[in-house]
């Protein structure tokens, strides 16, 4: 029982303070009572978490009793917590006779004799309301609950001492000491000289007390709990804005989220009243430090907030002691302090009075101005300076802050503070403003744009870049203009705007003679080359390409001759895959390091990269990805574009190369540097894992990438993906259908078809094939079949003529060989049915590398062999393909191909399947497998991996000779592996 009602609403973050509570209640129902005093700052959860052990222990069948202390200032009345167990005790008929024998209960009601004053009389209380729990817990575990025990009266206070150091836990052995004590208190409000402190030193060290100190959520945690709070779906904006403000504290959260839909920008206010409660009761000179703290942010130095208060050293040391004291501000390092909390920082600024806000501002900006390091400082002084209305000395501030983020690499920083600058400009007069080369709104809007680019917005760099355009008048310069133009090119082909793209290529292009020679028309001339060949232009870009080569070596330009360099190794005959490609890669890579520009280097190094891949040297790839994602990470550019392809591709060649796990911890480690939008595929591979493995949440991730703004790469995996998982659903219609979707969206109206478009037509034809062979056994299947023959045939076609659009320029690589081996291989079956020669090339073909495919194909290489009666050779495959399955724990796959081995008894499952007896785990997995659980609650209940369960599962139906998993339930039951459990077990 309890007076308080148990919340219903998850409890989110706390699993292991959960375990830890209720092991003392476990420890207590068995006769070793305990206590736990639980620390934590207001907020945090502490009564949530209480709530929980609560309603678990009275459902357990423990009597649950919780009183609160509350704060009655100076006049708190004594044994408050205690008063109000015993009057809820006192009112439940069942504990009449037990508290009849002890006056202790009448007496802090109030009904009963005075025991006396003096120590004895206490004594006698404190002994009788020992034993009064003692009976209550020899009756049932008795769990008592004390809440905010900061707020405890001092009489509370030593009751509690008395019961946990000389009570109840001190009794000899048996049902009397069946009690579990938990107490919580803020630790926020534990100042110095609080009476509270003392009491927590003497009792932790008692051996049945412990501390837990309940720390802030993570931030996962605290976004789960925001969802779990509303019924609607919230924008990811939302959530992570509630996320960064919360701090880990729940009961913030639940503030912000409840004033999300009115005001997002402050703090709410009856959340901000709640706050500055703390502060009113500083003294008003501590309260005018932590106002003028306030305005210097979460952190501010001692020096600076000294000379900004404008107080004596002592004066303001006493005012910082108080504050500390209160835990509003906690010092720190190098001499600083900072706010506890930022949402207390946030609602102290907010209680300023403009005039007061605007002063403080200045003299922040002027102190900062008159202290040197400029550049450190630039952005300090460009806030104080906005927010104190000084609008020119804003817009220098932020110039200098935007070229001390670039020159340190922080393109994201840079970005925020040109775009402030581009947002003061119109209000700063001409007069006013910075002067020197490049300072025009144009040429600062190309300088937001490629800063953009480099921190993943690529979306926001051609939006900047159209501005920048529509800025272009009839006085502005013509290579400025080209300039706009070419670089808006490069954003769109980014962003995979291809036709776009072209299109202001040329114009650029057009826009600037070609004689004289000059830097701007290389540049323009290495921008249309790549444009391009994206369209299919590739003569175009051949003859330009070549041209500006040569003028970009009589210039000097040695980024500009690197791009270009790179286009053309990729558009003449042989391509990146060839040895001659390769070469003028690296040379290109060497050129671009040496011209200091790091994102040529980085194009350089991912068309080496994937000419590698391409090519069929995986191993080889590894190093050069390595090598190219470290100099990303040391020039600041991870999330620009070809940093993202480079991450890809690392993934890529873990996946292909079966190094499944190591490509699902280095997607995980690398997912939270992504960029908001566009970034996401770029660990996608890891997306390629779960399905394979059969993740029940691959398909809705791989649907995910197809929201938003059009993503090339995005829609290419989801591509993949989603025409798999149309296939191994047996949907041929929707397989083709998603074939068609992807290749229109990759092509963006260009006459090439997207060399994927191989892939997915050899996976459409596997379930065209399934069709055709399924309808054949009918009697009346055969025109049907031709149907979907006829079907096959434009898929092979599409197959073919991709793989041939490049014939005579490019060589096909090993993977398209193979991809297109297993195209003519389906369209085999779907024609006339299997043909094991079509399989065992297959088969080789995907011998370079790809181990999952190679192993996909050897399944459907042995069901060619069986329908040809050549068993053994089938056999071998099947179990060739088992043995990668399941290193894998690519479970489908597993599935099936015990499935085809049970089926046509090709004894190529585990050992003796048919007699080996279960293990103890497939013993376990078998009877949550009647119960009706999928393999992710398994793995739950078992604690152990989705992918582990699944593999248990297979081989349970293996041993078992089942075709499901209800027909291996049905056989164990048979088998008396399993017995019926009574109703109501669960």
């Amino acid at each position: 029982m309890s007076q308080t009602a148990f919340t219903t609403a998850p409890l989110i973050g706390r699993d292991d303070e959960l375990a830890r509570l209720t092991g003392v209640l476990e420890r207590a129902r068995a006769g070793a009572a305990g206590a736990v005093l639980i620390a934590g700052d207001a907020g945090v959860g502490k009564t949530r978490l209480l709530d929980e052990v609560a309603g678990r222990a009275a459902r357990a069948g423990a009597t649950v009793v919780t009183g609160h202390c509350v704060d009655l200032g100076d006049v708190g009345l004594p044994y408050l917590p205690f008063t109000e167990i015993l009057g809820v005790l006192a009112a439940d008929a069942r504990f009449a006779a037990v508290l009849a024998a002890h006056p202790a209960a009448d007496r802090l009601l109030g009904a009963g004799p005075d025991a006396g004053d003096g120590p004895d009389g206490r004594l006698r209380l404190f002994e009788d309301v020992a034993g009064l729990l003692a009976d209550l817990a020899a009756v049932a575990p008795l769990l008592l609950v004390l809440e905010d025990l900061h707020w405890a009266d001092q009489s509370s206070r030593d009751l509690l001492r008395f019961l946990l150091s000389r009570g109840v836990p001190h009794r000899p052995g048996g049902t009397e000491r069946r009690l579990a004590v938990l107490a919580s208190y803020r630790a926020d409000d534990l100042h110095r000289r609080h009476p509270l402190r003392p009491l927590l030193a003497e009792l932790v060290r008692l051996p049945a007390v412990e501390r837990l100190e309940l720390r802030p959520l993570p931030d996962p945690e605290v976004a789960r709990l925001v969802r779990s709070l509303e019924d609607r779906p919230l924008a990811d904006a939302v959530v992570h804005g509630i996320v960064a403000r919360a701090e880990g504290n729940a009961f913030y959260a639940q503030e912000l989220l409840a004033a999300a839909g009115a005001d997002t920008c402050g703090v709410p206010s009856g959340l901000a009243d709640l706050l500055l409660i703390r502060v009113e009761q500083l003294s008003e000179t501590a309260q005018q430090v932590l106002r003028t703290a306030a305005v210097a942010g979460r952190r501010v130095e001692h020096e600076l907030l000294r000379e900004a208060a404008g107080l004596p050293e002592d004066t303001l040391e006493a005012a910082l002691r108080e504050a500390v004291g209160h835990q509003l501000l906690t010092p720190g390092g190098a001499g600083t302090y900072a706010f506890r909390h930022a949402l207390t920082r946030e609602a102290v600024y907010a209680d300023l009075l403009p005039g007061e806000r605007s002063r403080l501002h200045g003299a922040y900006a002027r102190l900062l101005a008159a202290r040197g390091r400029a550049a450190e400082t630039a952005a300090e002084r460009a806030h104080h300076a906005r927010e104190s209305h000084d609008l020119p000395a804003a817009l220098a501030a932020r110039l200098e802050a935007a070229g001390h983020a670039r020159r340190l690499g922080a393109p994201a920083e840079e970005l925020r503070h040109l775009e402030a600058a581009l947002d003061l400009w119109p209000s700063v007069p001409a007069a006013d403003r910075p002067a020197g080369e490049g300072l025009d709104r144009i040429t600062l809007t190309l300088r937001a744009s490629a800063a953009a680019a480099h921190a993943g917005e690529f979306h926001r760099a051609v939006s900047l870049t159209r501005a920048a355009l529509a800025g272009i008048g009839e006085d502005t310069d013509g290579e400025l203009a080209a300039r706009v133009r070419y670089t808006l090119a490069g954003n769109l082909l980014i962003v995979d705007s291809l036709s776009a793209a072209f299109r202001y290529s040329s114009e650029a292009l057009a826009m600037i003679p070609a004689e004289p020679p000059s830097r701007t028309w290389v540049w323009a001339a290495a921008t249309h080359v790549a444009a391009a060949r994206q369209v299919g232009e590739d003569e175009t870009a051949l003859r330009i390409g070549r041209r500006a080569l040569q003028v970009a070596e009589e210039l000097g330009v040695t980024a500009a001759r690197a791009d270009l360099l790179i286009s053309l190794a990729v558009t003449e005959a042989g391509g990146r895959r060839s040895p001659g490609g390769r070469e003028r890669l690296r040379q290109a890579r060497e050129l671009a390091r040496t011209a200091g520009n790091a994102p040529v280097e980085m194009r350089a190094l991912f068309n080496l990269a994937i000419g590698t891949f391409e090519a069929g040297d995986l191993a080889e790839c590894l190093p050069l990805l390595e090598d190219g994602l470290d100099g990303a990470r040391r020039a600041g550019l991870l999330s620009s574009a070809y940093p993202l392809e480079l991450r890809y591709l690392q993934l890529l060649v873990l996946y292909t190369l079966g190094r499944w796990d190591e490509c699902v911890r280095a997607a995980a480690e690398a997912a939270p540097g992504l960029p908001a939008q566009g970034g996401a595929y770029a660990t996608s591979p890891a997306l390629y894992v779960a399905h394979a493995r059969g993740d029940e949440t691959a398909v809705d991730r791989a649907r995910a990438l197809l929201e938003g703004p059009f993503d090339w790469m995005g829609a290419l995996v989801a591509g993949i993906v989603l025409t798999d998982a149309a296939v191994r659903d047996g949907d041929p219609a929707a397989a083709v259908e998603r074939l068609r979707t992807t290749v229109a969206a990759l092509g963006d109206g260009t006459t090439r078809r997207p060399g994927v478009a191989v892939r997915l037509a050899a996976l459409c034809l596997t379930a065209v094939a399934d069709r055709a062979v399924e309808l054949r056994r009918r009697a009346d299947g055969e025109a049907e079949a031709v149907r979907w023959a006829g079907l096959g045939a434009e898929l092979v076609d599409l197959a073919r003529a991709t793989a041939g659009q490049d014939e005579e320029v490019l060589a096909q690589g090993p993977e398209g060989r193979a991809w297109l081996a297993r195209a003519e291989a389906e369209w085999a079956t779907a024609r006339s049915g299997p043909d094991p020669a079509a399989w065992e090339r297959t088969v080789a073909a995907f011998g370079y590398g790809d181990v999952h495919e190679q192993a996909r194909c050897r399944l459907r290489y042995a069901q060619a062999l069986l329908a040809v009666d050549r068993r053994a050779e089938a056999a071998e495959q099947a179990r060739l393909a088992r043995e990668t399955a399941a290193a894998l724990g690519a479970a489908p796959l597993l599935e099936r191909i015990d499935a085809l081995t049970r089926r046509a008894r090709l004894g190529a499952g585990p050992a003796g399947a048919d007699e080996a007896p279960l293990t103890a785990r497939e013993q376990d997995v078998l009877r949550l497998l009647a119960r009706g659980r999928s393999n992710r609650q398994i793995g739950e209940e078992l604690f152990i991996s989705g992918k582990t369960a699944s593999v248990h599962v297979s081989n349970i139906l293996a041993k078992l000779g089942a075709a499901s998993r209800t027909e291996a339930v049905a056989v164990a039951y048979r088998r008396g592996l399993i017995t019926p459990e009574p109703a109501g077990s669960g």
